[in-house]
């Protein structure tokens, strides 16, 4: 921490110790990048302008702040808040503009910085510009909170879904986790009408009902990849490619929700399923550079043969009817 004035290093002291009660002078050196000599004089410049610091000693003694310390709500340095105001406007644009729920919070936060500190995220924010992201989706903050705290408690839930199609039902779950993905906010939980595991958009979440029933997590649960697994399986239509190379070069090209990759000799064939054959087809598997072929399902074949046809047309000197639209085909807008 060179270069760093006296005064910034005793701002740090007490950002340590209110962070981690009990640090030893041997940690706090570390922290602050200085001898335990100087360390120890940082946690006297407190003391001197009145602000409690207790020494406990022993095995698990050390530095901590005593009752009566009048502290701000928090302190950060001017590093600290423009990271904290980049991360904001890169998950969601609109807070650019001082309007909506996360926007209004951002600009009481600048508000209640300090000017030395604070005057850089007022720049930032007003001359950065955000592009939105169409495909971008936000889950309540008030229905995410509901889940994070079953989640907590251990506690069952009855939530209210509606589908992309429309379709609304209510199911009791035991909710093993809250998973952003993608700048998507899932629930991760065991569904009590399926008996299986199911992971819900929080977005399409409409309303939760905390019931009184416990349940115990799976002792080994990696949230994460579980996720991950289940978006590639029990979808509506099924999916199965051959891969025209060895496992180990198309791997790396293969994510966990387009389904299981496994070896075939020296080929590999991904099973799965998927609710979007087009998107599959166009964004996934076109972006594979090794020949295959689709055993399965017929919606899938469609899906890359229609795909072959219109990219075939590109190319050809007489485009002919290959290159027209096909019926069910979205127009833009729909």
């Amino acid at each position: 921490m060179e270069n760093v004035s006296p005064t910034a290093r005793a701002l740090r002291t007490l950002d340590i110790l209110r962070d981690r009660p009990g640090t030893t002078a041997a940690q706090l050196a570390a922290g602050l990048g200085v001898t335990e000599r100087a360390a120890r004089r940082y946690v006297e410049v407190l003391r001197e302008a009145g602000i409690p610091v207790e020494s406990v000693r022993g095995p698990y003694g050390g530095y901590r702040l005593g009752r009566g310390a009048r502290l701000p709500a928090v302190v950060f340095t001017q590093e600290q808040v423009l990271g904290l105001v980049m991360a904001v406007l890169d998950g969601q644009p609109a807070a650019i503009d001082a309007d909506g729920l996360v926007g209004a919070a951002l600009s009481k936060l600048i508000r209640a910085l300090p000017d030395n500190v604070g005057r850089q995220a007022v720049v930032l924010r007003t001359y950065a510009a955000a592009a939105a992201d169409r495909r971008a989706v936000h889950a309540d903050p008030i229905t995410t909170s509901a889940l994070v705290t079953a989640v907590a408690d251990r506690r069952r839930v009855a939530v209210g879904y509606t589908t992309e199609g429309g379709t609304s039902w209510e199911v009791e779950v035991d909710p093993w986790a809250v998973v952003v993905r993608h700048g998507r906010w899932y629930l991760l939980c065991h569904s009590h009408r399926a008996d299986a595991v199911r992971t819900y958009r929080i977005d399409r979440i409409g309303a939760v009902r905390h019931l009184p029933q416990p349940f115990t997590p799976p002792a080994d649960l990696d949230p994460v990849a579980t996720l991950e697994a289940h978006l590639g399986s029990g979808w509506r239509y099924p999916t199965r490619v051959v891969f025209h190379e060895p496992y180990e070069r198309v791997a790396p090209w293969v994510g966990p929700t387009m389904g299981r990759l496994e070896p075939a000799g020296e080929r590999c064939v991904l099973t799965g399923s998927t609710t979007n054959t087009r998107m599959y087809a166009g964004e996934w598997l076109a972006a594979v550079p090794f020949g295959f072929t689709v055993e399965e399902g017929p919606e899938l074949r469609a899906a890359v043969a229609a795909l072959a046809a219109r990219l075939t047309a590109a190319v050809a000197d007489d485009p002919g009817p290959a290159a027209a639209r096909s019926e069910d085909e979205p127009r833009p807008g729909q």
